[in-house]
């Protein structure tokens, strides 16, 4: 063997061993690298179980506290609407409702006297307000729902002069009547309708008994142009009925 060839393989044998520390090297993690990860890993598995716990809480306590816009308006109006529109006292007398200025506006109509022979029967202006959840039903249906309440707010004529000319415009609040529509309460009464005055002037009673048929039943049987009601003056109510799904 040549002093050359000697020299060639002593190289190539000394490669080879280099090549295999270094991928020893690379390839095997020492001692120092192997301690640093063992211990990392307890912190980031206890990291983990942290952050784990507090999303879970997180949600639990969303989902128990807390209610999506939605389901807080959906909850909101199914308490609004449950709630009763009026009250009864023990002696079954109907309590004066508050609030009704809120309810759906039906419509005023009015009877002067100066065009009833200075006489009318009712001579003042009549707004009337249904509740809200009857009002709802009767746009769906045309009927008018077990439930139904309508508050006719009694205004005196005052003034017939204003700018845009002459005519009959609204004076003073002097009283208060409601209709309430209840087939258990008032099974006797036609139509189921009862029919309850809180007084023509003020102050305005606190509370009011059914008043007699005659006095009110007769004239809405035989003239109101819907269930007891007189729907023919207020185009709210013959504008919902006309278009309802039904």
């Amino acid at each position: 063997m040549t002093v050359l060839q000697s020299m060639y393989r002593k190289s190539r044998s000394h490669s080879r061993v280099t090549n295999s520390l270094n991928n020893s090297v690379i390839n095997t993690p020492t001692q120092e690298s192997r301690m640093i990860n063992s211990s990392q890993r307890p912190r980031q598995r206890g990291l983990l179980f942290v952050v784990s716990a507090v999303i879970a809480i997180a949600v639990v306590g969303t989902a128990v506290s807390f209610e999506s816009p939605t389901e807080a308006a959906r909850n909101t109006t199914a308490n609004s609407h449950s709630a009763s529109a009026i009250q009864f006292n023990e002696d079954g007398e109907l309590l004066r409702p508050t609030g009704y200025r809120k309810w759906t506006y039906a419509g005023t109509p009015v009877t002067p006297n100066d065009m009833n022979a200075g006489k009318a029967p009712f001579p003042e202006f009549h707004s009337v307000y249904m509740n809200p959840d009857a009002y709802d039903h009767y746009q769906k249906t045309g009927d008018f729902p077990d439930g139904t309440v309508l508050v006719k707010e009694l205004i005196s004529v005052g003034t017939r002069k204003a700018t845009s000319g002459n005519g009959y415009f609204m004076g003073e609040f002097i009283g208060l009547e409601v209709s309430v529509k209840d087939k258990s309460r008032f099974k006797d009464q036609p139509g189921y309708w009862a029919y309850f005055s809180f007084g023509h002037e003020y102050p305005l009673l606190d509370k009011a008994k059914v008043q007699p048929s005659a006095s009110c039943n007769e004239c809405h049987d035989g003239n109101a142009d819907d269930d007891w009601v007189f729907t023919q003056y207020y185009p709210v109510l013959r504008s919902a009925k006309m278009h309802a799904t039904k």
